[in-house]
């Protein structure tokens, strides 16, 4: 059976960025957005996975969202970034038409119907690696008036070294985009990665100020984070029993 939850006074009087959404009625998105950021290697893939699993075992319906995973938009935008044929600009408006297609068909709907969505990141990373690209904060600030604000973002926090051994570890490969390589950072790979992930970082501490993101050390084990995460969640949506072992298909995840 699926479960609902009643948001806060302060998210009814402003469940948007800025402007309301046109024929969106607040009061009737009766489901919760959570949010989880960080970056490619501090675990956050990882920690979805587990809670989502976590939370229909307590009879919650989930919805997952993430970058790049609008019907319209995903392989246009998967197009341009495979072949590096983009602008900042342009990169910024596409994905920005990727996250409120995901908005307006699938957000608002699942949140109407009273489930958890939970985000693999959300318009945090999206301003953050426009920012550090020269694109204006302000101008960023606008874009995403029409928004919803998450019910909890969380910010699961990572060294850059680390989280470069991880993707390592994990692909052996690392990834043009998430190295920054098209900012010209240094014509060393693993150097242009911790540049670029050091610059998200400093985006991110100015994001998690303004915005009261829950951080968490993405570097302590997966167990632990996610005993975290169920603390907070579990707080939010009143789930009485935190309890939780990973079952067969996931227990390879919790270390």
């Amino acid at each position: 059976m699926n479960k609902t939850t009643k948001k806060s006074a302060a998210a009814d009087a402003n469940p948007f960025f800025g402007f309301s959404m046109p024929r969106v009625d607040a009061q009737g998105l009766t489901g919760s957005l959570i949010a989880i950021e960080g970056a490619d290697g501090s675990g956050r893939s990882t920690q979805i996975a587990l809670l989502q699993e976590w939370l229909e075992s307590n009879g919650y319906a989930v919805q997952l969202v993430g970058l790049r995973r609008s019907d319209l938009l995903r392989e246009n935008i998967d197009e341009l970034l495979a072949n590096t044929a983009v602008t900042r600009q342009t990169l910024t408006l596409m994905y920005a038409a990727d996250f409120y297609d995901q908005l307006e068909r699938t957000i608002i709907p699942a949140l109407r119907s009273g489930l958890v969505v939970l985000a693999d990141r959300y318009i945090f990373t999206l301003t953050a690696r426009a920012a550090v690209r020269g694109v204006d904060r302000k101008y960023l600030d606008n874009l995403y008036q029409l928004a919803l604000r998450p019910d909890l973002t969380f910010w699961l926090t990572v060294d850059p070294k680390v989280a470069i051994e991880r993707e390592l570890k994990k692909a052996s490969v690392i990834n043009y985009w998430e190295a920054g390589r098209d900012m010209n950072l240094s014509a060393d790979l693993y150097e242009s990665f911790t540049r670029y992930q050091t610059l998200l970082n400093r985006e991110f501490e100015r994001l998690a100020t303004r915005y009261d993101f829950l951080r968490l050390d993405g570097e302590t084990p997966v167990s632990a984070v996610n005993r975290e995460l169920r603390r907070h969640i579990g707080a939010h949506l009143k789930i009485r029993s935190l309890r939780y072992t990973p079952s067969g298909a996931l227990a390879h995840l919790w270390k």
